[in-house]
């Protein structure tokens, strides 16, 4: 956390800083080195605190254009290592969630930022941070195989955040949808 901030501080970040993140806003104070919910006006949790600070870094630095191109964690990470972690903490909540009833995921939207998709039987595009889209997508069961689901990021996230924040991302959006 502390280099994160120290990065900031070398891109001369200074007063309050409003960040969007899911369906609350955050402030960020540089100088006291602190994370604020202004939804319930309590410090973010660390792993939260530096998922925005590495979001807001990117965003001084100037934040990549979207590709428009959609791609798995898999195909994001080239880490075979990480894609249990990502199924069970991203993949597995959306399933039990919705499994049964996947058209349940739009009500989402009534309270996150983002849209309806047509790539499977239920998909919605969240825009997590400002031009940082991430696409959950979830199939019906049948007789055969069970429910399924997947996060789709757009290609440009890995120049935002490292594998890690990714699967940490993926896991907090599975616990807000």
């Amino acid at each position: 956390m502390n280099k994160a901030w120290d990065e900031l501080a070398r891109l001369k970040a200074d007063g309050r800083i409003p960040v969007k993140f899911l369906a609350d806003e955050y402030t960020l104070d540089p100088r006291a080195r602190k994370v604020t919910s202004l939804s319930c006006n309590t410090a973010a949790k660390d792993f939260t605190a530096i998922l925005i600070l590495h979001y807001l870094i990117a965003r001084y630095k100037g934040l990549p254009q979207l590709t428009g191109e959609w791609a798995t964690f898999k195909e994001l990470s080239g880490i075979e290592g990480y894609s249990p972690a990502f199924r069970q903490r991203a993949i597995e909540p959306v399933i039990r969630k919705y499994g049964r009833n996947p058209p349940a995921l739009f009500t989402v939207l009534e309270r996150l930022p983002g849209k309806k998709t047509d790539q499977s039987d239920a998909g919605i595009v969240l825009e997590v941070f400002e031009r940082v889209p991430v696409e959950v997508l979830l199939w019906r069961g049948d007789d055969e195989f069970g429910p399924e689901a997947n996060l789709l990021f757009d290609r440009s996230i890995t120049e935002i955040f490292c594998t890690e924040d990714i699967v940490v991302l993926a896991g907090m959006i599975a616990a807000e949808v």
